[in-house]
């Protein structure tokens, strides 16, 4: 009997879907998301429209809440996916029951043709044909029904909008696509991280396969694939940091040195970028070669060689770069790499409370992914 009863568990078991993979404060920002974004919304909605206008929209309203708040970055939750959809709702509902009435078959007619609608006008939105249903089937119940609802439902829609990209923002929700920074060299190539591995049309391949609706683009998708890449090659590298692998003996200059004595030590070292430390041990900003050359190129004529004479005995804090991108010396080389190819630098400060322990360079990041391949041979 036990026996049978542990099968039966395990079977229904297998019936449920996957646990979502969220944190309970995650919970708790969609639940408090969804009592202020809907609240306001309906109570802008009855001031403006009165209580039966709430009634027949709370129902799609806090559909959309849920989504735009649990899945920011989705499709389906983007501000034109709510307002076109609910635009086309209202419209396909009022000509619908203006032409046919109010009926069952209506509202479901006007629920499909506005799901319809929004695949070519790129706002896909499931409530906004709960939207149109719910339209057709109150029209006849409230007051000045078919084209008298545009302006309470978009008024709705753009303040659910509003509220939940406020709410996102202030709770540290992702939601607009960050936009990833150029080609630090000025040329056509793609970034190096698009140039290897998987490319935008094998994440565009990958989509199409399915043949239908996912919800999620390839800014999403890419980031999953190279956060699990970066997951796997950290597991392989282990426990390797930057303290590591960082060399400990850092050259640096002042914010004072003069441009001619940051070249010499640039020369002399075969080095392309050193650090600014100031009087105190803090780290002010990073030189290098193409910051101190950018006069070099400049328009000659009769004063040129008076230009660089003064330009020679110019502090280096005028060409330097600041603030600096810096890492700590338990971060992880997978973590590294990224970092300075996306940004293009050509070295990276390591800092542990405050204070400049190390520089990783182009040349120590090479060697010690050489090293990691040697051993895996």
């Amino acid at each position: 009997m036990l026996q049978q009863f542990f099968l039966l568990s395990a079977r229904v078991a297998g019936w449920l879907p996957q646990a979502m993979i969220t944190r309970p404060g995650e919970w708790l920002r969609l639940s408090v998301g969804l009592v202020l974004a809907l609240g306001i919304s309906a109570w802008l909605c009855q001031f403006l429209f009165g209580h039966d206008i709430v009634v027949a929209l709370t129902g799609p309203l806090a559909a959309s809440a849920i989504l735009l708040l649990a899945v920011p970055s989705g499709a389906l939750a983007q501000p034109w996916s709510l307002l076109g959809s609910y635009l086309i709702a209202v419209t396909v509902a009022s000509v619908l029951a203006t032409a046919f009435g109010a009926s069952i078959e209506v509202a479901c007619l006007a629920a499909g043709l506005t799901l319809l609608l929004m695949f070519p006008l790129r706002c896909l939105h499931p409530p906004g044909g709960a939207m149109a249903l719910v339209l057709v089937l109150a029209g006849n119940w409230l007051e000045g029904p078919g084209w008298a609802l545009v302006l309470p439902v978009m008024t709705a829609a753009l303040s659910m909008s509003v509220c939940t990209l406020v709410f996102n923002h202030l709770t540290g929700a992702r939601h607009a696509k960050a936009t990833e920074p150029g080609n630090t060299h000025r040329t056509l190539d793609p970034v190096a991280e698009r140039r290897v591995g998987i490319t935008d049309e094998d994440l565009d391949s990958a989509l199409d396969e399915f043949g239908e609706f996912v919800d999620i683009n390839r800014e999403d998708l890419q980031q999953i694939v190279r956060s699990t890449e970066r997951s796997a090659m950290r597991r392989h590298m282990r426990d390797t940091c930057a303290a590591q692998v960082m060399s400990r003996d850092v050259l640096s200059v002042t914010p004072e040195t003069s441009v001619l004595q940051t070249l010499q030590m640039l020369r002399h070292h075969h080095v392309k970028t050193v650090p600014v430390i100031d009087q105190n041990g803090v780290l002010v900003g990073i030189v290098g070669l193409g910051d101190l050359m950018g006069q070099v190129d400049a328009s000659p004529g009769r004063l040129f060689a008076a230009r660089m004479k003064i330009w020679r005995d110019q502090p280096v804090s005028k060409w330097m770069t600041s603030p600096v991108i810096s890492a700590d010396s338990r971060t992880h080389i997978v973590d590294m790499i990224p970092l300075m190819s996306r940004h293009g630098l050509h070295s990276l400060p390591i800092m542990d409370d405050g204070k400049l322990v190390g520089l990783v360079t182009q040349t120590d990041l090479i060697a010690a992914l050489h090293q990691d391949l040697l051993m895996h041979l």
